[in-house]
């Protein structure tokens, strides 16, 4: 048992979503290999930081050896220590902000709720259906209470960077 449970079934359903809605909007969707303007350092919760770590241990040394240096050499203003010629080095296990990131988001600013999307995305439409639209509030409700219930059985911060997550024991 590695207490990953809920994050990956959270990760299906959040996945399912983006399928549906990249599928649906395919021809108004430019995000694509390469496309890595928004891969920024960030910081993700310690559940997340976990899967990446598992995904990391599956790698070639070679490959794991190459992530863990962009991770030594990584600031907090750079880009993602994941990335690398334009692509996830553990795109299979990217955080959920990464799965997300383009698509349509419903999220409150300055007390107002607002539809959010990458600006490239979605040019021509009048308008984008809700079904289209995630709830960033909700996920992020989600995803905290998952990592508090993993934090329980693995204690340790809430919030790490990638870096740390990746150089982590």
């Amino acid at each position: 048992m590695t207490g990953l449970e809920n994050y990956w079934a959270l990760l299906a359903r959040v996945d399912e979503i983006c399928r549906r809605t990249s599928e649906a909007f395919s021809t108004h969707i430019t995000c694509h290999a390469g496309c890595d303007a928004c891969c920024r350092h960030l910081s993700i919760f310690s559940v997340e930081a976990a899967a990446l770590r598992n995904a990391l241990k599956e790698l070639p040394p070679e490959q794991a050896e190459l992530v863990r240096s962009k991770a030594r050499e990584a600031r907090e203003d750079s880009p993602c220590p994941l990335l690398h010629d334009g692509l996830c080095l553990l795109y299979q296990a990217r955080p959920i902000i990464c799965r997300t990131h383009g698509l349509p988001l419903l999220l409150l600013r300055e007390g107002e709720k607002t539809v959010d999307f990458c600006p490239e995305n979605f040019q021509g439409l009048p308008s984008i259906p809700g079904s289209a639209v995630l709830d960033l509030e909700r996920l992020n409700m989600m995803l905290a209470t998952i990592n508090a219930l993993y934090l329980q059985s693995f204690p340790g911060p809430e919030r790490l960077t990638i870096a740390q997550a990746l150089l982590a024991d």
